[in-house]
């Protein structure tokens, strides 16, 4: 491996990628590797846009461009909340549900309101993570992973972000919102598929010549 590799998370928004640098830094903390976000480069272009079918499919659109603009190993992901009772809604569509803009806890009311007469039983749902790896030569590298609960009847705990106030799990018997970062980030459906996904990257980086 080459003195000084480099891994560019594909992202402008800091604070959502705060738990994927914190994964990465754990999972590489032996190499000599940096870590950046594309919002490190000043003149990175907008987002692309992520009009795949798939939660894999839009890893992959962000991975790869930022790979290309970078010249860099680059690291996407792309994450959804799926509840059974709306029949997988928002999907995919989690962010952009209810207008992107939209802050969180006004979409989670939404949410909310069209479950309020569902029982607890009925309420299943699971966070989907999915992951790309994009090199600039082309080659992607593609992984996936859930973590299974169910909606809460109103949102509870400060920690997290997203949907993570109202997603129970059972087995904890809290929100993902009531976990410290240190143990969700232990068990949580991004935390799982970059188990998966930290092997590869590490090979990789073994491997490379795209450096600092």
């Amino acid at each position: 491996m080459s003195e000084r590799s480099l891994v560019v998370i594909a992202s402008h928004n800091r604070s959502k990628s705060r738990e994927i640098e914190q994964l990465l830094r754990a999972g590489l903390s032996d190499l000599p590797v940096a870590i950046r976000l594309l919002a490190d480069y000043p003149d990175a272009p907008p987002p692309p846009e992520e009009n795949a079918a798939s939660y894999i499919g839009n890893a992959v659109i962000k991975a790869r461009a930022c790979a290309a603009f970078t010249g860099a190993i680059s690291f996407a992901d792309d994450a959804g909340l799926e509840i059974d009772a709306l029949d997988g809604q928002p999907g995919i569509y989690s962010r952009r549900f209810a207008g992107e803009a939209t802050p969180f806890c006004v979409k989670m009311g939404i949410l909310l309101e069209k479950l309020k007469d569902v029982p607890p039983e009925r309420r299943a749902a699971r966070f989907r993570c999915a992951v790309a790896i994009a090199l600039p030569s082309g080659e992607v590298y593609t992984f996936e992973d859930t973590l299974e609960g169910r909606i809460a009847d109103a949102p509870r705990g400060q920690a997290g972000f997203g949907y993570d106030p109202i997603f129970y799990v059972p087995s904890l018997g809290c929100t993902l919102a009531e976990l410290p970062s240190e143990f969700k980030n232990r068990i949580s459906h991004r935390a799982k598929v970059m188990r998966q996904a930290i092997p590869k990257l590490r090979e990789l980086l073994t491997q490379s010549a795209y450096t600092m």
